[in-house]
C-alpha cells in the first residue's frame, strides 16, 4: 500500500520545528548565507595549515579555465615537474593542453562511432545505447586515455599550440560536436539495420564523418602543427635555448622521456563487487580505438597511501582522482571532512561509508589533481599537498591542503610508477582485468 503524506503529519512536523529553540535562528542564518557558509567550521583552517614534511619542487599552477580538462592538466603537470628540474625551465613552463584536447576529441569521435556500430542492433532504449547517446563525448578522461593520446600523437610545449577561446570555454564546441555525433549515429545505425551496408560502405561513411569532425576541431582549436621549434630561457642563468623542427613524438622522447608503460592506475574502491588485488577495466570506455586499455588495480587504503608516499619521497609527484566537491573550500584551498558540518547544522545523521556512497551515487571521481607533498607525523600521513589546475587565485597560490581523513573517504585513484610496487603487487597488476559495466563509478571521467 502506498504511503501518503497526511495533513496531520505536516501539522506534527510544524509543531516539531516550532518547538526547537534554535529553529528560527538557524533558518535566518541559512536563508541569508546558504547551507555551505552556514555550516563552515573555522577550525578546519587551523587544522590544515599548508606545511609539509615532504614537498616536491613544482612551478606555477596552471588554469584549465571553463573546461573539463583536469585529467590532462594533472597528467601533463606531473611530466613538466620533472622537466623543469631536469632542464632548468622557468616556473611558468607548461605542456600544451590544447594539443591533447584536439586529438582527444577527434579520437573520442571515432571511439563513439565504434561503439555505435557495436550496439547498432540494440534498441535505442536499451541501457547501453541510452548511456552511449546521453553524452557521446565530453571533456573528461582518465590517465590511461592520456597515455593512449601521447603514445600516438606525442606532446608539445604550450608555446607551440597555445590556448584558444574554445579550449578555455569548451561548452559551445562540446554541444555542437555532440549534436553531430548523435546525428551521425542515426545514419550509421540505419546503414546497418535498414540498408544492410557492407564494411566498405560503413568505413567510407565513417571516414567522411571523421573528416568533418577534424574540420570542426581545427576551426575551434586551431590545426595542430606537425613540426615546431622549442625555445626557452633557463630559470637560473637566463641562457637561451632553441631546438628546431621537432615533431611532437620527438619532443616527448627527448624532453619528457617517460616509458608510459611504467605508470599504472591504482584505485581504492571498497565496494563488495570489487576484490582487492584484482584488476578491472570498463566496457565502452576509452578514446583511441586500438590504443591503451584502461586498467585499474584495486588496493586497500593503507597500501594505496603507502605507494603515494613512496613516490613522493623519491621526488615524484602523483596524479590522483577524487570527488573534489565534497567538503571542499575552494577559496581557502581546504579539503577536509570537518570543513562543513552539515549533520550538526541540520541535526541529523548524514554519514555514509565510502562503499555506500559509491553504490548509491552519493560520490564518485569527478576531478583529477596532483599530490606534490605529504606531512608525516610519527610515521603516519596527516595531510597532503595538492596542486590544482584552477589558477593561482584559489587556495595557497593554487595549492590545496587535503586532510588524510578526506583522502580516505573521497580519493579513488592514483598513478604510480611500477618500480614502487612490490613483486606481489606487480603480479597482481599484470592480471587480465575484469570488465565492469559502462556506468560503473570507477568508469567516471575526471
Amino acid at each position: 500500500m502506498a504511503f501518503k503524506i497526511k495533513k496531520d503529519d505536516i501539522k506534527r512536523f510544524r509543531n516539531d520545528y516550532d518547538n526547537r529553540r534554535d529553529s528560527h535562528v538557524i533558518e535566518n542564518t541559512v536563508t541569508k548565507n546558504g547551507v555551505r557558509n552556514a555550516s563552515f567550521n573555522w577550525h578546519a583552517i587551523k587544522d590544515n595549515d599548508p606545511h609539509f614534511s615532504i614537498d616536491v619542487k613544482t612551478g606555477d599552477v596552471a588554469d584549465q579555465k571553463q573546461s573539463g580538462r583536469c585529467w590532462m592538466f594533472a597528467a601533463l603537470n606531473t611530466m613538466r615537474h620533472e622537466m623543469q628540474q631536469k632542464f632548468n625551465l622557468p616556473d611558468n613552463f607548461e605542456l600544451s593542453q590544447s594539443y591533447q584536447f584536439f586529438w582527444d576529441k577527434f579520437e573520442k569521435a571515432n571511439y563513439f562511432y565504434e561503439n555505435v556500430l557495436k550496439t547498432a542492433h540494440k534498441a535505442t532504449d536499451s541501457r547501453k545505447v541510452a548511456w552511449l547517446m546521453a553524452e557521446p563525448q565530453n571533456d573528461g578522461g582518465q590517465w590511461d586515455m592520456l597515455c593512449a593520446l601521447i603514445e600516438k600523437y606525442g606532446v608539445m610545449p604550450k608555446s607551440a599550440m597555445p590556448e584558444s577561446f574554445n579550449s578555455n570555454n569548451s561548452r559551445g564546441i562540446d554541444s555542437v560536436l555532440n549534436n553531430k555525433l548523435r546525428h551521425d549515429a542515426v545514419i550509421l545505425r540505419k546503414m546497418i539495420n535498414e540498408d544492410h551496408a557492407d564494411q566498405s560502405e560503413l568505413d567510407a561513411k565513417r571516414t567522411a564523418m571523421l573528416n568533418e569532425v577534424y574540420r570542426m576541431l581545427a576551426y575551434a582549436f586551431g590545426e595542430p602543427s606537425t613540426h615546431f621549434d622549442f625555445e626557452y630561457r633557463t630559470k637560473k642563468d637566463n641562457e637561451f635555448h632553441r631546438d628546431t623542427n621537432l615533431t611532437p613524438q620527438e619532443f616527448f622522447k627527448k624532453y619528457v622521456g617517460w616509458n608510459l608503460d611504467d605508470y599504472v592506475s591504482i584505485i581504492q574502491a571498497p565496494t563488495a563487487d570489487k576484490k582487492y588485488h584484482q584488476t578491472y577495466t570498463i566496457d565502452m570506455l576509452g578514446n583511441v580505438v586500438g590504443g591503451r586499455q584502461i586498467k585499474h588495480l584495486n588496493l586497500p587504503m593503507d597500501e594505496f597511501k603507502e605507494l603515494a608516499i613512496e613516490q613522493l619521497k623519491h621526488g615524484e609527484s602523483v596524479w590522483f582522482g577524487s570527488d573534489v566537491v565534497q567538503y571542499s573550500e575552494t577559496k581557502l584551498g581546504i579539503m577536509a571532512l570537518n570543513t562543513y558540518d552539515y549533520s550538526a547544522l541540520f541535526d541529523m545523521d548524514l554519514d555514509m561509508t565510502k562503499a555506500e556512497a559509491l553504490d548509491y551515487g552519493q560520490s564518485m571521481m569527478d576531478h583529477a589533481m596532483v599530490l606534490t607533498g605529504v606531512d608525516i607525523v610519527n610515521g603516519k600521513p596527516t595531510k597532503w599537498k595538492v596542486e590544482n589546475s584552477w589558477g593561482n587565485k584559489v587556495g595557497h597560490k593554487g595549492y590545496f591542503v587535503m586532510s588524510d581523513a578526506w583522502m580516505d573517504k573521497y580519493c579513488y585513484q592514483i598513478v604510480i610508477n611500477k618500480k614502487y610496487l612490490s613483486d606481489k603487487l606487480k603480479k597482481a597488476q599484470a592480471q587480465d582485468p575484469i570488465v565492469l559495466k559502462p556506468w560503473d563509478p570507477m568508469g567516471t571521467l575526471a
